[in-house]
């Protein structure tokens, strides 16, 4: 079980989320813009769009799990970018497109460059840069060595 093949978000507005989601580079076969489902081809990987009251029911339907308005789930989505430009440029194209920037990109402790934005319904996107980061012919970001951060919570072990 080493490895995520679908990210599913639940969705108030398939439409308007659909809508986003393409605008800012996500590419599908789906051509209607009210599907109940969407797939979103990614390198390695696939996010997937479900309606947030049918998520709910798929995970119990007798019970379903109660849904959250504006609040932080504890999950964040990234994208890892390969120079500072991409992600100001992504970031562009996110607010262009709808999402609102929660952190404007900046220079990190950590030694890198990021910022956060959410999504139509509320999913917290990092947008990021490390200089020493490595892609690999999928563009897939190489993990291959660890450092410790520490933050004002905790000291952290974190592996790039």
């Amino acid at each position: 079980m080493n490895r995520i093949n679908i990210i599913c978000v639940g969705v108030h507005d398939m439409k308007r989320s659909l809508a986003f989601y393409k605008a800012i580079g996500f590419q599908t076969f789906e051509k209607g813009d009210q599907p109940p489902i969407v797939f979103f081809n990614n390198q390695g990987s696939k996010l997937e769009l479900f309606s947030i009251n049918d998520l709910a029911k798929d995970i119990n339907e007798v019970n379903p799990p109660a849904l959250s308005n504006d609040s932080f789930y504890g999950i964040t989505l990234a994208v890892n970018s390969k120079s500072e430009a991409e992600v100001d440029e992504m970031f562009q194209l996110v607010i262009q497109a709808g999402g609102k920037m929660i952190k404007e990109p900046t220079h990190a402790d950590w030694g890198g460059y990021s910022g956060y934005f959410t999504d139509p319904d509320g999913y917290y996107w990092e947008l990021a840069f490390g200089p020493d980061w490595e892609f690999d012919d999928n563009e897939m970001l190489v993990i291959k060595y660890a450092c410790f951060v520490q933050s004002n919570f905790n000291l952290a072990k974190m592996t790039f």
